[in-house]
């Protein structure tokens, strides 16, 4: 059979300037990862465990393989693949470059090819969010970011969206990179950001705690002792910030995927490796609490943690409703592919 006499197979692509055209907003962000963890908790999804690709000793980055199928309505299989270099910003280009590939899941074919450098972004900081919408504290009024780059934007947008917070901090590593990033959220948010000058500043007495740093090795530089009890700690940098003792203080421990918990990288590695976190202490995965199957925060005094590696179906959620609004813009390309 040759692909004169088959039916016609189209891909829709759509590059950066397509996603930016988009004007995608917070809600849409929102709504499209928070169905997708409901199907999740619900079993109508089937995820693949991410994995890396280094490319060489000496080279500081590695490649994300993410995989994944959502039913449903969405009714995609999809692959994104993510470099993560953090040396980028040496010649100010993006952390993490990515691509997302939709499938059709019943014949096969490609649908979708969709720059994904944004959509990590975005539905990362939306996990962010709506692990603090299900767990945070009730109207909390601190919020202590560590992270000036990559995801850290939407973190802090996404949240500021959900939370009405007295105060927002922010550290990061390079003086000109976190004044750069308060300034960019100021101009966006309409309101205060106080930069800290180190960690503990910025963390101690936080209601919601969100370490996103880009380290190039472990170290410990989040200390279980500055964590306020009964606030919610989102640890996610590739490299662990965390002491071993942080899951001690802990009412809950919630993950975005029990499966991706094994792997090279991750903020609570060493606590998997050495037993201190297994699939008999979590307390649940997010999907399962969005879903309404188990609980999530249930009084004031529980202190929580929420540990996200990223999941293939918030990519393939985010991207499908992207591609559905550029079809109803006319944005994008149309390329045939058989």
């Amino acid at each position: 059979m040759t692909p004169e006499n088959t039916p016609p197979v189209y891909l829709d692509y759509l590059n950066r300037f397509d996603i930016d055209a988009l004007g995608i907003t917070d809600d849409e962000i929102l709504n499209s990862i928070e169905a997708a963890l409901i199907a999740q908790g619900r079993g109508e999804t089937e995820i693949e465990p991410r994995t890396h690709i280094k490319p060489r000793v000496g080279v500081e980055g590695h490649f994300n393989v993410l995989r994944g199928w959502i039913g449903d309505e969405i009714d995609s299989a999809g692959v994104k693949v993510v470099g993560d270099f953090v040396p980028n910003y040496q010649q100010d280009r993006p952390s993490e470059y990515g691509l997302l590939t939709l499938f059709d899941p019943h014949m096969g074919a490609p649908k979708a090819i969709i720059d994904a450098t944004g959509i990590t972004e975005m539905r990362t900081g939306a996990i962010t969010a709506l692990g603090a919408k299900y767990l945070a504290p009730k109207k909390p009024k601190i919020l202590g970011h560590i992270g000036a780059r990559g995801t850290a934007y939407w973190n802090v947008r996404l949240l500021c969206h959900l939370f009405d917070f007295d105060e927002v901090r922010i550290h990061s590593r390079r003086a000109e990179s976190r004044d750069a990033f308060a300034e960019k959220l100021e101009a966006d948010l309409g309101r205060k950001i106080t930069v800290t000058e180190d960690w503990q500043s910025c963390i101690e007495g936080a209601d919601i705690i969100v370490e996103a740093s880009r380290l190039p090795e472990p170290m410990p530089l989040l200390k279980t002792e500055w964590v306020k009890p009964g606030s919610l700690a989102i640890p996610y940098g590739t490299m662990s910030a965390v002491e071993l003792n942080l899951t001690d203080i802990m009412g809950k421990v919630v993950m975005d995927d029990w499966g991706q918990a094994n792997g090279v990288f991750g903020a609570l590695r060493a606590h998997v490796d050495s037993g201190k976190l297994t699939a008999e202490t979590l307390h649940a995965e997010l999907g399962q609490i969005a879903a309404g199957l188990k609980p999530g925060r249930e009084n004031g005094d529980e202190t929580i943690l929420f540990w996200h590696r990223g999941l293939s179906l918030s990519d393939i959620a985010l991207g499908h409703a992207m591609l559905q609004k550029a079809k109803n813009m006319n944005i994008g390309q149309r390329l045939r592919f058989f």
